[in-house]
């Protein structure tokens, strides 16, 4: 086994079921080590959640051997495409970098998470639904769970539970950071007349309100804005067919002080939350997994937190950056990020340069 592992396959358990702890999963059991995973929820979520899969993720679902059912559920974004108010102002391909799969894919949370499980399953796992982490516990030699008040042991933890993750706080692992004021919404809708379904389409409105559509499958879109309705935030007629959810959200800005606590970790939002800007979350978490998880085998479980806080940390001021840019009132400031984008479209390598920057190549 690996260097700092019980001679015996360790014994760990996963809490939560989202992308992170199915991917934690999988890529334990595809290299022997077969772990525990519960989930707190009765059945498995049917929410879209998060949408947009990054390049890394793919080459993570590639060795995973899940890569070829994302993609084929998935839609390959063409373009994004930027207006001010209701009129187009910047319109950028990302078809544009040589590499296969260098591209921006849409697919609803649960549709990722529904794949992934059913690795497991082909790997020998099953998801326990309706078990809840109600206690943990640790000593130099084990943790101690209670998963619905019923006393477990572990070697290992791996808190993949969300930003009101139970292993962080049961633990009291500081979780820090802001939240901020402004209240955002999400509608998630049917809409067979959207012109361009398959780009990204971002509104700048006025005193720094912003509306994003994001296409989830064919003919269904998950619009967000920076106010309490999302569908009424958009400065342009669209045609809902039907509802599928609607929701309002403030965000969080927070990042734990460690991502190792003795034989515990987190991962996921458990470990970092930020705001939508960039579409990295759902990716950070399926990062953060792979690296855990190949740590378990290959050993050096000691520098998991530096390596990630590091990266979570890298995250949170870009997305920060580009939500503060993208609802700032100046009226300067949004015009020059227009005239900047529209200007690098004219020019391949800075074109292809901010893809990348996009895609977090």
């Amino acid at each position: 086994m690996a260097r700092g592992l019980p001679e015996s396959t360790p014994r760990i358990l996963i809490v939560g079921a989202g992308p992170t702890g199915l991917t934690a999963a999988v890529e334990l059991a595809r290299q022997g080590i077969l772990a525990d995973v519960i989930e707190k929820s009765a059945t498995p979520s049917n929410l879209s959640r998060a949408v947009g899969v990054l390049p890394r993720s793919i080459a993570i679902f590639e060795r995973a051997g899940v890569a070829d059912q994302i993609l084929q559920q998935a839609i390959a974004v063409e373009r994004v495409i930027f207006h001010n108010q209701a009129n187009s102002a910047v319109d950028l391909r990302l078809d544009v970098l040589p590499e296969e799969n260098h591209r921006l894919f849409a697919l609803a949370q649960d549709q990722t998470e529904a794949v992934l499980r059913d690795r497991f399953h082909q790997l020998g796992g099953t998801v326990q639904f309706g078990c809840e982490l109600t206690q943990i516990t640790q000593t130099e030699a084990a943790v101690n769970a209670s998963i619905n008040d019923a006393p477990h042991s572990y070697d290992y933890v791996i808190g993949c539970d969300g930003t009101r993750s139970a292993v962080r706080s049961g633990l009291g692992i500081a979780f820090n950071g802001i939240d901020l004021p402004e209240e955002w919404s999400i509608a998630d809708v049917d809409a067979t007349d959207w012109p361009n379904p398959n780009c990204f389409q971002g509104f700048l409105l006025e005193q720094g309100k912003v509306a994003i559509v994001v296409p989830l499958a064919a003919n269904r879109f998950r619009v967000i804005a920076n106010q309490a309705d999302a569908l009424a935030a958009l400065p342009v007629p669209m045609t809902v067919t039907t509802l599928h959810r609607e929701a309002t959200f403030t965000i969080s800005v927070r990042q734990v002080t460690h991502y190792q606590q003795g034989r515990v970790f987190l991962a996921g939002d458990a470990a970092h939350c930020h705001s939508p800007v960039g579409g990295r979350g759902m990716n950070l978490g399926i990062a953060d997994a792979a690296d855990l998880a190949g740590r378990f085998v290959a050993g050096g479980l000691e520098g998991y937190h530096a390596a990630r806080h590091a990266e979570g940390k890298a995250v949170l001021t870009l997305s920060e950056r580009g939500r503060r840019i993208a609802t700032s009132q100046n009226l300067l400031l949004r015009r020059g990020l227009l005239a900047g984008l529209n200007l690098a479209g004219c020019f391949p390598p800075i074109h292809r340069a901010i893809v990348r920057g996009i895609l977090g190549l």
